[in-house]
C-alpha cells in the first residue's frame, strides 16, 4: 500500500511541478526530482519500461533547468 501512495505522490508531483514550470526555474527542478521519484517507483514495481523512460525524462528535465538557470543568470548580469 505504501508503495502505491509513493507512485501516486510521485507521479502527482510531476502532474503540478510541470504545470507550474512557467513561474520559476525552481519548478523545473521539482519536475526533475518526481521524475526521478517516479523512475524509483517504477523499478521498484519492476516496470522497466516505465523505470527508463521516467529516468531519461528526469536527466532532460535537468537540462532544461540547468539551461534556464544560465540563461537567467545571464540576462541578470545584463541589468
Amino acid at each position: 500500500m505504501g508503495v502505491l501512495i509513493f507512485g501516486s505522490v510521485a507521479v502527482g508531483a510531476m502532474l503540478v511541478t510541470y504545470a507550474l514550470e512557467e513561474r520559476s526555474a525552481w519548478f523545473v527542478l521539482a519536475f526533475a526530482g518526481a521524475c526521478a521519484a517516479s523512475a524509483g517507483y517504477g523499478v521498484v514495481i519492476e516496470a522497466w519500461p516505465f523505470a527508463a523512460i521516467e529516468a531519461v525524462w528526469s536527466g532532460i528535465a535537468v537540462r532544461r533547468w540547468w539551461r534556464r538557470a544560465a540563461a537567467t543568470q545571464r540576462a541578470g548580469a545584463f541589468r
